[in-house]
């Protein structure tokens, strides 16, 4: 079945095709401003969003191999981009930004077409966002355990365009054992690719009540080859817990040292750490945005 679009009741756009699922809202200034730019905005993002999957399926063999060569399609090279930018030597692959980056795609498209002060297009979490000034953007962060893991808010001015989350329970497999990590950063590629190693790093090599096994006796075709990927964790002490996000934590204030993302939140079983701040450009205030869980 080729590319589906659907309106939601609430106004939304709903577009699938294969694994990617898309949800996405534009806005104008006003409602009539609305009603005009959100129909130019879903044009832009359904003639897009037509050909992105047969635009990646080409390159998927070089897309699963550690960073080498840069592909040559649109949304490849920003899955490679964004991926080359956080590794900082660790294993990574562009797959890890693959939800980000055709995120941040959509929202390109849409923005190329008319002018707007509030959109985000969410691939199944991992969202590409858009703010003018005056404008927010409010979210509860959910664990991937479906528990509330924290509330933000984003302010047009801070540079944040992209939020992503990974971890356990996750759409892909894991070297970690993080519950979850989300991260904040100026586009959805960055973020999804930084949130990955991030909750890789939140991790008890070794330890008993962690269960792993090779990634391609999971998924035949996965990135991760004969990586051994977690598939259960059981009951951790609060010493076990903090050791686990204190490495997590150590690996998300590099990128932020970098200035490759802005802020991160870690949660493993019920225990979370923030990193980073958001400074608003216009103010050049701290604001904290990222709550502990």
């Amino acid at each position: 079945m080729g590319p589906q679009a659907a309106l939601l009741p609430d106004g939304r756009l709903h577009l699938h095709h294969g694994p990617i699922d898309l949800v996405i809202m534009a806005e104008e200034h006003s409602e009539e401003a609305t009603r005009t730019a959100y129909r130019t905005a879903y044009r832009a993002a359904r003639d897009r969003f037509r050909t992105i999957l047969e635009e990646i399926v080409p390159e998927l063999s070089m897309l699963r191999k550690p960073l080498g060569n840069v592909p040559s399609g649109d949304i490849a090279r920003r899955m490679h981009r964004a991926c080359a930018s956080v590794a900082q030597g660790d294993f990574i692959t562009p797959m890890a930004a693959v939800a980000g980056s055709v995120a941040d795609e959509v929202l390109a498209a849409m923005l190329a077409a008319t002018p707007l002060t509030r959109a985000y297009v969410n691939n199944g979490g991992d969202i590409a966002l858009h703010l003018t000034p005056a404008q927010v953007y409010r979210a509860a962060i959910a664990g991937l355990d479906g528990q509330l893991a924290g509330q933000i808010a984003i302010h047009a001015g801070q540079g944040i365009g992209g939020i992503a989350t990974s971890g356990q329970g996750g759409r892909s497999l894991s070297l970690g054992i993080a519950t979850s990590v989300t991260v904040l950063a100026s586009n959805a590629a960055t973020a999804d690719a930084a949130a990955t190693l991030i909750a890789n790093s939140v991790d008890l090599p070794g330890h008993p009540a962690i269960t792993r096994r090779p990634a391609q006796d999971i998924q035949p075709d996965s990135d991760l080859g004969q990586r051994l990927v977690v598939t259960h964790v059981g009951p951790l002490s609060t010493d076990d817990i903090q050791t686990a996000l204190t490495q997590g934590q150590t690996r998300a204030q590099r990128l932020i040292e970098a200035g490759t993302i802005a802020a991160a939140a870690l949660v493993l079983q019920g225990h979370g750490v923030t990193v980073g701040h958001i400074t608003d450009r216009a103010t050049a205030q701290p604001e904290r945005s990222l709550q502990h869980a």
